[in-house]
């Protein structure tokens, strides 16, 4: 995977940084993994606005992925890896060996042709899908789950990846994208390998209009607003502003918004990075 930077031949292209799509093997999806997406363009079913910045944008199809790997004990081989509008990381299409086709999230590596497993026989190479309790200690993964048969939860972007860093009991330690260190049942499964498209935090869109066929209106920031509209609102000139803040008045920039006896806290062993 790699990035392309255009030549200024245009405004809209002087600053344009692209992907690649050199890992991107079929253009089109699979049918029956398909679903219809609709937009609401911020609005109720009253027609009130209310998400802002939110409209138009490109016709987009989701794809069904597979968050819970649960098909133990039965390989599938990767028929193709492809692009998804709905998500930074690449997904590949996996051909069981019963029949069934489903998207996973494609990591690093991940070959056309290779074959994945996922459950107890399967061994700690990137693809297959494990239980905590069996990968081997400084295992890099993704893909991870926050209960049992819940699904993945955490590091699934492109790029991202969680580290095992220590078994205790029937909990593992393992180290999150977002610095954060904490305990998470044995139990729960983990895919090995870190999330594909990691040159995603590369790209540069090169103009507004490039926002706009995401879906994406103009944001408009909160100290050029009325004070009717923003805290940060209204003065002369260019002298409104203030603390950061909300538009609901919550601070930002250190505020702390987490519940204090949320009751997973006693997990973390670690915060994130301040």
């Amino acid at each position: 995977m790699a990035v392309r930077k255009l030549k200024p031949t245009t405004p809209g292209q002087r600053h344009k940084i692209v992907n690649e799509f050199d890992s991107v093997t079929a253009s089109k999806p699979e049918k029956s993994l398909v679903k219809g997406r609709t937009k609401s363009g911020g609005r109720n079913n009253t027609g009130k606005m209310t998400m802002r910045y939110i409209g138009g944008g490109h016709k987009q199809k989701n794809r069904v992925v597979d968050f819970k790997r649960d098909k133990d004990g039965i390989p599938g081989v990767v028929k193709s890896v492809e692009y998804d509008p709905g998500r930074t990381a690449r997904i590949a299409l996996i051909y069981y060996k019963d029949g069934e086709k489903r998207y996973i999230i494609a990591p690093n590596g991940l070959q056309v042709g290779q074959e994945i497993m996922s459950g107890k026989d399967a061994e700690p190479e990137v693809g297959n899908t494990m239980f905590l309790s069996d990968i081997p200690l400084g295992t890099v993964v993704h893909n991870v789950e926050l209960r049992p048969k819940q699904g993945a939860k955490m590091a699934r972007s492109a790029g991202s990846y969680a580290q095992l860093t220590a078994k205790d009991g029937k909990f593992v330690v393992i180290k999150l994208p977002s610095g954060e260190t904490r305990l998470i049942l044995a139990t729960c499964k983990a895919t090995i390998g870190t999330v594909s498209n990691s040159e995603h935090m590369l790209e540069r869109s090169g103009k507004a209009g490039r926002s706009r066929w995401l879906g994406r209106r103009p944001r408009v920031r909160g100290v050029v607003m009325n004070p009717v509209d923003h805290p940060m609102g209204g003065g002369e000139g260019k002298n409104s502003g203030g603390h950061p803040r909300s538009r609901n008045g919550i601070p930002a920039k250190g505020y702390k918004t987490r519940a204090k006896k949320k009751k997973s806290n006693k997990y973390i062993i670690e915060g994130r990075k301040k």
